[in-house]
């Protein structure tokens, strides 16, 4: 991390604001299946008067369950004229072992042999595994929908992937709407795939929000042959609307001539008619999704291994009463929720596990004796035969789930906010980098699946993750007063910090970028340090299956719940004690 100038009114500020108290599967695997899609990632999309600040949010839960975790902060830089940008090919899966060094290290060694020109200037941006928030305030969310086989092109000739085209809108856009055109025209030039095939991109800036879709254009693509190397769409989420990118594609019917509402690719319609994927002698309108990504299928028919998109618009909009059996194709692109959502909403939506519902991945025999959501996060396999699991927007495989919020009316480091939660969502809690911190604590830099490390944050939340699962209902409710102390109190804490860095900010921008810094690692310090306590609680308060209270310093066998200990009973054909 850079040094700052130390300034000692934001740490006498910083000090009273803590003084207060605490803080009120393999690669294949994670390949998409055609036409259906892959079954991680979900974005959650919220327009600026549909949340109850005014914030333009969206979500992106990275799931793959094998993936770098580890996140940077990239600066801007002046640029000579001449001078140029390499290219590399960034898997969204490769990783190393921590000896052979970091991912972010290592991408270095395979530059595709493409460099383009490079602008005046860069901007400085947040990413991990994408880009997702340049000192703009664009941000970015990611979630696979996948495409027709004969559309993948993963040949050379593809030299740009999804993570590098990130990377490159983070770098060059002032807005939304210059990322997507960006991000279409660079795909267009180079050829767009490699790693990557259908791809949809939450593209955000303080006063719009747009679903952005890009797919390849298959293997016998070439540079050389004067067509676009990929095809794309784009379409604005209305400002009171919200909606979702379950790794389904989401953009219907397209009206280029309401270009607030729908950009594209210019051949987005010849190309499919080319591919024979849609015929305009059918006499129905031109619809991307059902071209380009279709997945006929819905909660219901799925065995709720398709029910993220009926769950979302369940939640946001109740009064609709959406039926699970609706074809996941027929849902609305958005929705006015019925009240406005509030950043904890959203918070709490990424933790959601179809609780009360027929898909509750806790209820019944499923989760055990202690309603644990986390047994089967995937379909199962009992001999020959595949059954299907529910898989809810919550998953327990999340590398960490990454929510993009950005707001008008406040200069940009101060108005953007990345926050950030490692590792499963339900026991772990957000935590706010300010785009004026422009830094990332070391820990977040670190850290690998295999090999266990106290000095990566990550690993803090795992600690805590692993432990809860053995009493799940039990241990659930201390991760979640943790949640609230931390998660909770850094959302209450937000206006006083706004408020705070707006007068430094006017006073002098470098003293406010030095108060965000502070806050935003030290409040990340504190709360690995707090997961990592409450990984040594949980050890202690329900080791050997009891529950040890330190205090009163008694211990009680954990409590079983009577409908499971029925089941067992019956299963077993065990006899009740008799009475002597």
């Amino acid at each position: 991390m850079k040094k700052r100038t130390s300034w000692r009114n934001s740490v006498l500020v910083l000090a009273l604001i803590f003084a207060a108290g605490s803080f009120s599967a393999a690669v294949d695997d994670a390949r998409p299946e055609r036409q259906w899609g892959p079954e991680g990632c979900t974005v959650i999309l919220v327009g600026k008067d549909a949340s109850t600040d005014g914030s333009v949010i969206s979500t992106h839960t990275a799931d793959c369950g094998i993936c770098d975790w580890t996140f940077r902060w990239v600066p801007g830089a002046e640029h000579a004229e001449g001078a140029t940008r390499k290219i590399y090919r960034i898997s969204q899966y490769r990783t190393w072992p921590p000896s052979q060094g970091l991912k972010w290290e290592r991408y270095l060694d395979d530059f595709s042999g493409l460099e383009i020109p490079q602008p005046p200037r860069t901007y400085g941006y947040y990413h991990g595994m994408f880009g997702y928030m340049n000192e703009n305030q664009v941000a970015i969310s990611e979630s696979t929908t996948g495409t027709h086989r004969q559309l993948i092109n993963s040949t050379p000739s593809a030299q740009i992937d999804l993570t590098m085209l990130t990377l490159l809108a983070m770098e060059r856009s002032k807005t939304a709407r210059d990322a997507i055109r960006i991000m279409g025209e660079l795909a267009e030039t180079y050829g767009y795939g490699f790693h990557d095939d259908g791809e949809m991109l939450a593209v955000s800036d303080p006063d719009e929000i747009w679903i952005f879709e890009i797919m390849p254009v298959g293997p016998l693509w070439s540079p050389e042959s004067g067509t676009p190397g990929a095809v794309w769409s784009a379409q604005r989420v209305p400002d009171d609307h919200v909606s979702v990118c379950p790794n389904e594609s989401r953009i219907g019917e397209i009206d280029l001539s309401k270009p607030d509402y729908f950009m594209a690719s210019k051949h987005v319609v010849s190309f499919a008619i080319e591919k024979k994927l849609y015929n305009p002698d059918s006499g129905k309108p031109f619809s991307w999704k059902h071209a380009y990504s279709p997945a006929d299928t819905s909660a219901t028919a799925s065995g709720g291994t398709r029910a993220r998109m009926w769950r979302f618009f369940d939640l946001a909009a109740p009064s609709k009463k959406f039926s699970p059996d609706t074809p996941n194709m027929d849902f609305p692109f958005s929705v006015k929720p019925d009240k406005k959502l509030s950043l904890q909403d959203v918070m709490n939506m990424t933790r959601d596990k179809y609780q009360g519902t027929p898909f509750d991945t806790g209820a019944g025999l499923r989760g055990g004796p202690f309603n644990n959501p986390n047994y089967h996060p995937r379909p199962v396999r009992v001999g020959d035969q595949t059954y299907p699991t529910p898989r809810p927007i919550g998953v327990n495989r999340a590398e960490y789930t990454t929510i993009t919020q950005v707001r008008r009316g406040l200069p940009h480091e101060i108005g953007g906010i990345l926050w950030i939660a490692f590792g499963a969502q339900d026991t772990a809690c957000y935590m706010p980098f300010y785009l004026g911190a422009a830094e990332i604590p070391h820990s977040f830099e670190i850290g690998d699946h295999w090999e266990f490390d106290r000095a990566s944050a990550r690993w803090a939340f795992d600690y805590v993750d692993t432990l809860a699962q053995v009493a799940y209902s039990h241990a659930i409710k201390d991760v979640q007063a943790a949640i609230e102390v931390w998660e909770g109190g850094a959302i209450e804490r937000t206006r006083m910090i706004d408020d705070l860095a707006l007068r430094l900010h006017k006073e002098d921008p470098a003293k406010a970028a030095d108060f965000l810094n502070m806050y935003s690692i030290r409040n990340a310090e504190s709360a690995i340090n707090a997961w990592w306590k409450l990984g040594d609680d949980l050890i202690v308060k329900y080791r050997g299956l009891s529950i040890y209270d330190p205090v009163k310093r008694t211990r009680i066998d954990l409590p079983y719940p009577e409908e499971w200990l029925k089941e067992v009973i019956r299963y077993h054909g065990i006899e009740p004690t008799k009475k002597k």
